[in-house]
């Protein structure tokens, strides 16, 4: 009897656990994001239809509404509300099966998804340096860093793109796509931490606690970070830094899975009853 240990013949066996594992995080991820539009378009998207604008201050911390302040109502308005169509773009982009299948659609889901991350950086920017919508300045930088990573990887993107690069244009698409999702990861990665920990652990209510600090930059830095290790992985033939990058995105899928769940039971779920 022998057994069989890897050889330098066995990669695409490693190349598929690669791969499986980031099929398993994306899952997690279109999960919590598909939830995130639900959320969207059933608290603020009811109550803008209803013209109950009050009503957007029912979910406390960000005052989304303010009276008199019509410039600011409208452009909070179209940041909050065409982020559910950015979401929804931005997973499509993602699926393979839809890229090869319908070109088209891909294609003209990947111009308005760009179009709205720029309009969802720029109207961020807007919110954060002219109306003061932050609760704290260390949270107000992490979202002009977030904002401004948007701008040049949109830019990358569809140069890319236009060029005919396509190989260049899907990473960049995918680092994109981890950058404008950052206020999702954001949401994410603190209920991750507050379920995990049993409690706000290093975190306070204006997001300049040493957790805060840490996700509040991390909810796209982190991210961006895997990705890049994800891209190295598939890249290189080494089987163990496949492994290794497919340990870390198990973890991440964890991670993520149980931040999901906080924030629909505890952040989402409670403002929708």
């Amino acid at each position: 009897m022998s057994s069989q240990l890897p050889t330098p013949q066995d990669p695409p066996v490693f190349d598929r656990i690669l791969r499986w594992s980031g099929i398993g995080w994306f899952s997690v991820v279109a999960t919590g994001q598909l939830a995130f539009i639900v959320f969207i378009l059933a608290f603020y998207g009811v109550r803008t239809a209803q013209l109950n604008f009050p009503g957007w201050n029912d979910k406390p911390l960000i005052d989304g509404h303010i009276a008199g302040d019509n410039a600011g109502n409208a452009v909070f308005a179209i940041h909050v509300l065409l982020a559910s169509v950015m979401i929804l773009c931005g997973l499509m982009q993602l699926i393979p099966r839809l890229r090869q299948r319908r070109p088209r659609l891909h294609r003209w889901t990947g111009r308005i998804y760009l179009t709205l991350a720029v309009v969802e950086a720029l109207s961020g920017i807007w919110l954060t340096v002219v109306r003061g919508t932050y609760l704290s300045q260390i949270s107000a930088v992490a979202i002009l860093v977030d904002a401004i990573l948007i701008l040049g990887f949109a830019g990358l993107t569809w140069k890319n793109a236009v060029k005919r690069r396509f190989d260049r244009h899907r990473i960049w698409a995918m680092r994109t796509f981890m950058v404008a999702s950052g206020v999702w990861f954001l949401r994410v990665g603190l209920m991750g931490w507050v379920l995990i920990n049993q409690g706000p652990v290093g975190m306070n209510d204006t997001l300049s606690g040493p957790a805060d600090i840490v996700l509040t930059f991390g909810a796209y830095l982190i991210p961006l970070a895997v990705l890049e290790l994800y891209m190295a992985a598939g890249r290189l033939s080494n089987p163990a830094l496949k492994l290794l990058t497919a340990t870390i995105l198990v973890l991440a899928t964890a991670y993520t899975a149980i931040g999901v769940f906080g924030t629909v039971a505890l952040m989402w779920g409670p403002y929708l009853t």
